[in-house]
C-alpha cells in the first residue's frame, strides 16, 4: 500500500498549510509516497492552496476564495492551538517548501478545483507553474471536471493524471478518455471487483477526521482494502502507518 498525506498531516496540523505540509515531506524519507493538495484561484487569479470553494470552515474570515485578492485572503487566520496562526498559502509557497523534496523523489497530487465554480484559465497556470520548476515527472493532476482534465492533457501530454469521481464504476468510465490514468475513487465506494481493477493505480481518498478532531485512535486494516483492489491511500494521518 502507498500513502499519500490527505491535506498534509491534516489530523494533526491545520490542512492544507505550511505546517502539515512540511510535517508530510518529512515522512518521504520513512517510505510516504506523496502529498494531495488542492488549488484554487483568488479574484487577482492568483494560485492558493485550500480545498473548500469558501473560507468558512478553515480561517476566521467568511466568504468565496474567488471573492477575495490574495492580500485579502492574506489576513484571514488559521487557526493552531498555539500563539501562530497559519494563512491559505499561495502554490508558490508551498512549493518554494516541497521542491527540495520533490527533486528527492515526494510526489505530489494537484487536485485542481474546478468543479463547483469554473476557475478560467487555471489549467494553464497550474501546469505552466509546475514545468518552469522542472518538477512535472512527480506531479499528479487530478479533478472531478473532466473537461480540467482534457485541458491539462493537451496542455501537456506526458502529465500523469487521476480521474476523481465517487464511484470506481464513474472512475472507470471517465477514464476511457485519459488511457494510463490513475482512479481516484471514495474508499466506500468500490462498486468494482478486484478482477476488474488488475493493472489499475487505485487511489483512494478518505474524508474523516480533520484538524482540530482529535484522532480516533483506530487504524485501517490495508488488507481489506488491497483485497478491494486500492493500491494507495489518501489519508489525513499517514504517519500512524508509517512510524
Amino acid at each position: 500500500m502507498k500513502f499519500w498525506a490527505h491535506r498534509g498531516c491534516s489530523q494533526r496540523y491545520p490542512e492544507n498549510t505550511l505546517t502539515a505540509f512540511e510535517r508530510a515531506a518529512e515522512l518521504h524519507k520513512h517510505g510516504l509516497t506523496g502529498i494531495e493538495l488542492d488549488v484554487q484561484l483568488t479574484k487577482d487569479q492568483q494560485m492558493v492552496i485550500c480545498h473548500d470553494e469558501r473560507v468558512d470552515r478553515t480561517t476566521d474570515g467568511i466568504g468565496n476564495i474567488r471573492d477575495f485578492t490574495l492580500q485579502e485572503l492574506s489576513y484571514l487566520h488559521i487557526a493552531t492551538g498555539t500563539a501562530k496562526a497559519e494563512h491559505i498559502p499561495t502554490a508558490e509557497e508551498v512549493f518554494d517548501l516541497l521542491t527540495p523534496y520533490i527533486q528527492a523523489g515526494l510526489q505530489v497530487n494537484i487536485e485542481i478545483k474546478n468543479n463547483v465554480y469554473h476557475y478560467p484559465g487555471i489549467e494553464e497556470k497550474i501546469v505552466e507553474f509546475i514545468q518552469k520548476r522542472g518538477i512535472e515527472e512527480n506531479i499528479v493532476y487530478s479533478s472531478f471536471y473532466t473537461k480540467t482534465l482534457e485541458i491539462v492533457q493537451k496542455l501537456s501530454p506526458n502529465a500523469k493524471l487521476g480521474v476523481l469521481d465517487l464511484n470506481a464504476s464513474d472512475c472507470l468510465f471517465k477514464q476511457k478518455n485519459f488511457p494510463g490514468a490513475a482512479i481516484h475513487p471514495f474508499w466506500r465506494a468500490m462498486d468494482r471487483i478486484r478482477e476488474e481493477l488488475t493493472g489499475q493505480t487505485v487511489r483512494a481518498w478518505f474524508t474523516g477526521h480533520l484538524y482540530p478532531e482529535k484522532p480516533t485512535g483506530t487504524k485501517l486494516d490495508l488488507s481489506k482494502l488491497e483485497d478491494q483492489g486500492i493500491t494507495d491511500i489518501f489519508i489525513n494521518e499517514p504517519e500512524v502507518y508509517i512510524l
